[in-house]
């Protein structure tokens, strides 16, 4: 057994197992990815790494654990008493939840849709299917039982093993809600004793929180609950789509975007680098075309010195709902950048033209859509008997749960950005950009 000590948990017990495969190259990548991308350029103590960040998951997984067994031994007739031979297994899959991460993998994945995401089973297949990690999960036993709960495929495995680690409230979020907290300064914070509530269903198999007491609802476990869920949409808000984030994002993935189509950098080595040694390989390109190269180059020295492109125009949701699936669909089809490139080259030329100097141009989309975020973590309320319901089952009662869920997709923007300081010039940028987009189309950002 090794204690290490955590800046957000405090000490952290691991035993010898979990330390090999803390120590295989795999795991150990994960020191060079930062949890929260380019956050850093706008918090910048939020250089916290996924490798912390999944030993504090597995930390919180025992301390949801523990909670259960708990609640096992007051009520055993209901609930499911976790044993050690399943308690190894989970806090395994919860250590290596995000192993298969690339460097800067929300924006380049999730945001931008340049590749598919880094929890898919192909994925995880991958990563436990050879190498050194591979090899240690199979001395130990676990890797068909780990790879059933990363993936949901294979092996039928009790609900709540997947639910610990991949549900709306669950090991990960609470690690990461807790750490980014720390981490960016920001005084947002649910109550750890959230994970007391946790409880597993004898029965079915399934993880649920239990908000009933003398036939009556617990008021208080509502509101920790949907503190959790408040935590959650505000670092949405203010971190991981601040438009300082979105600038360095769209710089970035214009970079990995160059580099994939070219041929000079491909999805297997992406794997294997680090959040450094992405930007260090990408200084190092020839993609076979002088101007492209160029174009590249110049954008990873920006990236360096944290000189981002300037919003010229931003167009939000709520003023351009209307036109917002012509938008998607001319622009950013997944696969089919050709149409936006030739966009921006066209304002580029108009911009030379008229200032005469080149000027950067990049249409960009952090998101194609903010999804509804349901709250799928399962509940038992009076009234309900036995049964346990979604906690978003219960929005017409709750109403804040309907408003949160809503809340993601409103906050949907696209962004037009240049190289220009020059604000007159930005202006003169926004007329010509809105010349060149459908009508309906209203900008929101005023220069």
């Amino acid at each position: 057994m090794a204690i290490l000590r955590d800046p957000v948990h405090g000490d952290i017990e691991l035993t010898r197992d979990e330390l090999r495969l803390v120590d295989t190259n795999e795991f150990q990548r994960l020191r060079g990815i930062k949890q929260l991308g380019t956050a850093s350029f706008v918090y910048p103590g939020a250089t916290h790494t996924r490798f912390e960040h999944s030993i504090g998951t597995l930390h919180v997984c025992q301390q949801l654990l523990d909670a259960c067994n708990k609640n096992a031994a007051r009520d055993p007739a209901g609930c499911h008493r976790v044993a050690d031979d399943e308690r190894r297994v989970l806090r395994t899959a919860a250590l290596l939840h995000d192993v298969t991460h690339i460097p800067y993998g929300h924006n380049i994945e999730d945001q931008t849709g340049l590749l598919p995401r880094h929890d898919t089973p192909a994925r995880f297949a991958a990563m436990l299917g050879s190498g050194e990690l591979a090899a240690e999960l199979d001395r130990q036993g676990l890797r068909q039982d780990v790879l059933a709960i990363l993936t949901g495929d294979g092996r039928r495995v009790p609900p709540f093993w997947r639910q610990v680690v991949s549900d709306t409230i669950d090991a990960d979020l609470l690690d990461y809600l807790r750490r980014d907290a720390y981490y960016t300064g920001l005084e947002l914070r649910h109550d750890r004793r959230v994970v007391d509530y946790f409880r597993v269903d004898r029965e079915s198999g399934q993880l649920f929180v239990d908000g009933e007491k003398n036939g009556m609802l617990r008021e208080d476990i509502v509101s920790e609950l949907l503190r959790v869920l408040d935590c959650r949409y505000h670092f949405s808000e203010r971190v991981y789509y601040h438009h300082a984030k979105v600038a360095a994002g769209a710089l970035l993935s214009r970079m990995v975007e160059l580099a994939l189509r070219a041929g000079a950098l491909t999805a297997a080595e992406l794997q294997r680098l680090t959040d450094e040694s992405l930007v260090f390989r990408l200084e190092q390109l020839d993609l076979g075309d002088a101007v492209a190269t160029d174009r590249l180059h110049r954008f990873v020295a920006r990236f360096r010195r944290r000189a981002l492109l300037k919003r010229v125009l931003v167009l939000p949701y709520y003023q351009n709902q209307t036109v917002q699936d012509e938008l998607l669909a001319t622009w950013f089809t997944p696969g089919q950048p050709e149409a936006r490139f030739a966009w921006e080259a066209a304002i580029e030329r108009e911009a030379l033209r008229t200032f005469g100097q080149a000027v950067d141009v990049v249409m960009y989309c952090p998101k194609r859509r903010m999804q509804l975020k349901e709250a799928k973590t399962l509940v038992r309320f009076p009234g309900a008997g036995d049964h346990t319901l979604p906690l978003d089952a219960f929005s017409e009662q709750i109403p804040r749960l309907a408003d949160l869920a809503q809340s993601y997709p409103r906050m949907w923007k696209l962004y037009v950005f240049a190289s220009v300081e020059d604000k007159s010039m930005r202006r003169r940028l926004q007329e010509m950009c809105l010349a060149m987009l459908p009508k309906g189309c209203r900008n929101a950002f005023v220069l």
